[in-house]
C-alpha cells in the first residue's frame, strides 16, 4: 500500500478551490459484499462525491453542443492519448476464430495488456508530484473496460470510468474549467473505444435487463445527452425515434449518438428492441427526461446490489460515511 500525503487541487464540484485534503493512497477494494451493505454505500463519501460529479457535469453541459468551443487542457490531451492507445491495441489484437459467436477470447489478450500497463498510463496523465496516486486511480481505469473473465461490459464498468475521472478531479489533475472537455472530449472518446470493444469482441451486456433496460451497455451519455438538449428550439424528445433527424444531429448531441449506435446494432421496430427509450420519447420536455433519467440511474444502477458489489473504494472514493 502506498501511503503518501497528497493535497487535492480544485475539482468540478466547486467553483472555488477546496481546502487542502490529505489522502493516504491505497489500492481500492470491494466493500459491499451483501445486500445489507448497500446502506453503507449510500451514506458513503464515495456516493456523495460520485453523484456530485455526475450532477455537476450534467449542469455544465446543459444546452451545449458537442461541437461548441471549450478549453482543452494538457491533462485532457493526455487522457485522449491514453484512450487512443487503448483503441490502437484493439487493432493490434484481432478477434480469434472460436466456436461461440459472443465473447471473443482475444479480448482477454487485449485486457492483459491494459492490466500490465494501466499504472504507467495513469502516471503519464498526472503530474510527477501526484505519482503516488497512480496505483489507486489505475484500478478504476482497469475496471472501466469490462470483465475479462465473463467478457462482458455494462453500466458498472461505465461507472468505474466516471469514478476514474472523479479521482483525477480530486487530486487536481482535472479542474473546473475542464468540465465540458471531460464530457464532450474525454467521455465521448471513451464511448467510441467501448463501442469498438463491444463490436470487435462481441462482448455480452453485463447484467442486462434485455428489452426492459434503457440500453445494453451505457447510461451516463443519456443523462448528459438529455441535458444538452434542454430548451432546444426544434428537437423534442419525440424526435429521437426518427432516424433521419438522428443522422442529421448526432454529431452535436451525445443522446442522439447513442440512439444512432443502437439503430446500427439492432434490427426491427424501435419500440420492440428499445422499449424503455421508446417510452421516454413520449415525455414532453428534455428537462423532464433528464430528471427522470437521473432518478432511474440511481434506482436501476447505483442502488442495485449486483452493480455496486463490484465497486471499489480507496482513499479518493471512500466508503467512510459523509462527514456531517
Amino acid at each position: 500500500m502506498a501511503e503518501t500525503e497528497q493535497q487535492s487541487g480544485s475539482s468540478p464540484e466547486d467553483d472555488n478551490p477546496p481546502l487542502p485534503v490529505t489522502f493516504n493512497f491505497m489500492l481500492p477494494k470491494k466493500e459491499i459484499s451483501m445486500v445489507q451493505d448497500m446502506g453503507k454505500w449510500k451514506r458513503s463519501q464515495a456516493y456523495a462525491d460520485y453523484m456530485g460529479f455526475v450532477l455537476t457535469l450534467n449542469e455544465g453541459v446543459k444546452g451545449k453542443k458537442l461541437t461548441c468551443e471549450y478549453s482543452v487542457s494538457e491533462t485532457v490531451e493526455k487522457l485522449i492519448s491514453l484512450l487512443d492507445t487503448l483503441d490502437r491495441w484493439i487493432d493490434e489484437t484481432p478477434p480469434v476464430d472460436q466456436p461461440s459467436r459472443f465473447g471473443n477470447k482475444a479480448y482477454r489478450t487485449w485486457y492483459a495488456k491494459l492490466d500490465q500497463e494501466a499504472e504507467a498510463l495513469v502516471a503519464a496523465v498526472i503530474s510527477a508530484d501526484s505519482s503516488a496516486a497512480a496505483p489507486e486511480i489505475a484500478v478504476y481505469l482497469k475496471e472501466s473496460v469490462g470483465n475479462s473473465t465473463r467478457i462482458d461490459y455494462g453500466t458498472g464498468h461505465e461507472a468505474a470510468f466516471a469514478a476514474f475521472l472523479c479521482c483525477l478531479c480530486k487530486i487536481g489533475a482535472l479542474r473546473v474549467e475542464d468540465q465540458l472537455a471531460i464530457v464532450f472530449k474525454v467521455f465521448d472518446r471513451y464511448l467510441i473505444v467501448m463501442r469498438k470493444l463491444q463490436k470487435t469482441y462481441r462482448m455480452e451486456p453485463a447484467g442486462s435487463q434485455g428489452v426492459w433496460g434503457l440500453d445494453d451497455f451505457q447510461f451516463l451519455p443519456f443523462i448528459w445527452g438529455s441535458s444538452q438538449l434542454i430548451d432546444h428550439s426544434t428537437l423534442e424528445p419525440r424526435h429521437f425515434v426518427e432516424e433521419k433527424l438522428v443522422n442529421e444531429h448526432h454529431v452535436d448531441f451525445m443522446f442522439l449518438e447513442c440512439i444512432k449506435f443502437i439503430n446500427e446494432m439492432k434490427t426491427g421496430p424501435f419500440a420492440e428492441h428499445s422499449n424503455q427509450l421508446w417510452n421516454i420519447s413520449a415525455v414532453h420536455t428534455w428537462s423532464k427526461v433528464n430528471q427522470g433519467l437521473i432518478r432511474m440511474y440511481k434506482a436501476e444502477c447505483l442502488e442495485k446490489f449486483p452493480v455496486i458489489q463490484h465497486f471499489k473504494f480507496g482513499s479518493l472514493l471512500s466508503i467512510q460515511p459523509v462527514k456531517p
